[in-house]
C-alpha cells in the first residue's frame, strides 16, 4: 500500500465514524463494501473472521475495526512471513483504523451527551432518541444480512440462513448467553455443516 492508500484508509475511517449509530458493528456493511469489494485490501474470510473474533472476545465491539486494520497492514506487508515488517505494518494498520473511527465519534458523543443532558426534557431531544432506535435496528439487520451471505449463492447458503434465523429467534426469545451461540456456530462450521 502506498502512503496515499493509508491516507485514504484514514479518511474513510474518519468519515465513517460519525455514522456509527448503535455501535461500531453497524459500520460493517459499508466497511465491507469499501475494504473488500472496493479496494480489495481484505478478503471475505478475513473480514468475517475479524468480526467473529471481536464479538467472541471480551471488550468493546469496536475491536473488530482494529482487527480489520491489523489484517490490512498484514496484507500490505505481504503476510506474516515478512516478520517484523509485517508486525509493524499490522500495528500501524490497526492504529490508523482505530484512531480514524474513534476520534470524531468520541468528540461528537462528548459534546452531544453534555448538550442532551442539559436539554433532556425537550420534545425534540426525546423524539430524536426514539427515532434512533429504529435506525439502529435497521443497520443491525443490514450487518446480519452481510455476514450471513459469504458466497451470495442462495442454495449453498441455505443452512447458513437457517442458522441465522434460529440464532435471531433464540436471542430474541431466550436469555441464552451469546457466547453459547457463538460456540455452537463455530462447532457447526468446524464440522462443515454451515
Amino acid at each position: 500500500m502506498s502512503l496515499a492508500d493509508w491516507a485514504h484508509l484514514l479518511l474513510f475511517q474518519l468519515s465513517l465514524s460519525l455514522l456509527a449509530v448503535g455501535g461500531a458493528v453497524t459500520l460493517a456493511p459499508e466497511m465491507h463494501r469499501y475494504l473488500v469489494q472496493g479496494q480489495g485490501w481484505l478478503g471475505d474470510a478475513q473480514f468475517n473472521a475479524s468480526i467473529a473474533l471481536a464479538q467472541a472476545a471480551p471488550g468493546p465491539n469496536v475491536l473488530f475495526i482494529a482487527l480489520l486494520g491489523w489484517n490490512i497492514g498484514l496484507n500490505a506487508a505481504g503476510g506474516a512471513p515478512t516478520g517484523l515488517f509485517a508486525l509493524a505494518s499490522a500495528t500501524f494498520g490497526a492504529a490508523v483504523c482505530v484512531a480514524g473511527v474513534l476520534t470524531p465519534s468520541s468528540l461528537l458523543t462528548l459534546f452531544a451527551a453534555r448538550w442532551a443532558q442539559r436539554h433532556q426534557d425537550r420534545l425534540a431531544v426525546r423524539a430524536f432518541r426514539q427515532g434512533l432506535s429504529s435506525l439502529v435496528v435497521g443497520i443491525m439487520l443490514a450487518t446480519s444480512w452481510l455476514l450471513a451471505q459469504p458466497s451470495g449463492r442462495w442454495r449453498e447458503d441455505g443452512l447458513l440462513w437457517l442458522l441465522t434465523a434460529v440464532t435471531a429467534l433464540l436471542v430474541w426469545r431466550t436469555r441464552l448467553h451469546l457466547l453459547w451461540l457463538l460456540a455452537a456456530g463455530a462447532l457447526l462450521g468446524a464440522l462443515g455443516w454451515v
